[in-house]
C-alpha cells in the first residue's frame, strides 16, 4: 500500500483532495481512562472542585474535533456536521469509557476528529481530576467504525 502522505522526495505533504467526490462520512472512535474508585465516585458525584468533569469533558472534545487541523500537521480541516460524545462510568473495572461520534459530508474522512474528541476528553478528565489522582491511564483509544468516501466501511 502507498502512503499517501509522501511527496516524490520522501517528504510530508497534505494530500490533493479536490479530486474526490463529497460523500456522507462516519466516525466512530473509543477510548477509556482508568483511575482510583474514589476519583471515579466523586467524578459520579460531583465532588470534583474544579466542576462537572463529564461536562468539561464533553465541551473539550467537540472543540478538540473542531480543531483536529490545527494540532495534526497533515489533516484538512472539514466541515463537521455533527459531533457526539457518551461516557460510561464502568465502576467494576475502575474507568470511564468514552465514544465520540463525528460526521461530515465531504471529500474527506473523519476519523482523525473522532479520535481527537476521544482523546481530549480523556485528557480534560485528566486535567480535572488530576490533584487527587495522578495515577490515571488513559488508554486503548482507537478507531472503532468508519463509513463513506472511496474506502468505504471499515468496522473493528
Amino acid at each position: 500500500m502507498e502512503l499517501t502522505h509522501i511527496n516524490d522526495e520522501g517528504r510530508a505533504k497534505m494530500v490533493d483532495v479536490s479530486e474526490k467526490n463529497d460523500t456522507e462520512r462516519e466516525a466512530i472512535a473509543k477510548g477509556s481512562i482508568y483511575m482510583k474508585e474514589e476519583t471515579l465516585k466523586r467524578i459520579n458525584d460531583g465532588g470534583i472542585k474544579k466542576g462537572d468533569v463529564l461536562s468539561v469533558a464533553q465541551v473539550g472534545a467537540i472543540m478538540g474535533a473542531k480543531n483536529t487541523s490545527h494540532i495534526i500537521p497533515m489533516c484538512h480541516p472539514i466541515m463537521i456536521s455533527g459531533c457526539d460524545i457518551r461516557f460510561n462510568l464502568d465502576f467494576e473495572n475502575l474507568k470511564i469509557d468514552i465514544e465520540a461520534v463525528a460526521r461530515t459530508v465531504g471529500k474527506t474522512g473523519i476519523e482523525m476528529e473522532a479520535l481527537t474528541a476521544v482523546s481530549v476528553a480523556a485528557l480534560t478528565i485528566y486535567d480535572m481530576c488530576k490533584a487527587i489522582d495522578r495515577g490515571m491511564v488513559i488508554s486503548d483509544i482507537m478507531l472503532m467504525r468508519k463509513s463513506g468516501g472511496k474506502s468505504g466501511v471499515f468496522q473493528r
